[in-house]
């Protein structure tokens, strides 16, 4: 009975193996999936990531670029953010500063899309492309 189960479980695994997103079924193909029209709030990112490229505030952490932008481009994302980074519990205050996350961070900001507003009113955002392993090259 116990090797039953064994095998029960093998087979199991096997099957999610095979059946994974990651494992190729062949050759791979150059066939570029047709996209969607972006949604409203891409806008935020393509501001973003604009400004920061023309104004070469940008930076590298691990293998990803980091976008730094900041004024009313930054001010219109924070804005933007506030249902939804209030729906997925990712808002937080901290010393007078709040901060909205595009996503929920684990231990620290870091590799997450973010906005905050200062004390005094000032706006920045972070936005966070992953290059991968060629960025270290």
């Amino acid at each position: 009975m116990r090797y039953g189960i064994v095998a029960i479980l093998a087979a199991f695994t096997l099957a999610a193996c095979a059946t994974s997103p990651e494992a190729p079924s062949g050759a791979p193909t150059l066939v570029i999936a047709p996209g969607a029209p972006a949604p409203a709030q891409s806008r935020f990112y393509a501001d973003c990531i604009s400004q920061a490229a023309g104004a070469n505030s940008y930076d590298r952490e691990a293998n990803v670029l980091r976008f730094h932008c900041t004024g009313a481009v930054a001010q219109r994302f924070f804005e933007g953010l506030a249902n939804w980074s209030t729906q997925i519990g990712s808002q937080y205050e901290a010393e007078g500063v709040m901060w909205r996350f595009t996503s929920t961070i684990r231990e620290n900001p870091s590799f997450v899309d973010f906005c905050r507003r200062t004390t005094a009113q000032a706006y920045d955002c972070t936005i966070v492309l992953n290059v991968g392993a060629f960025l270290t090259e």
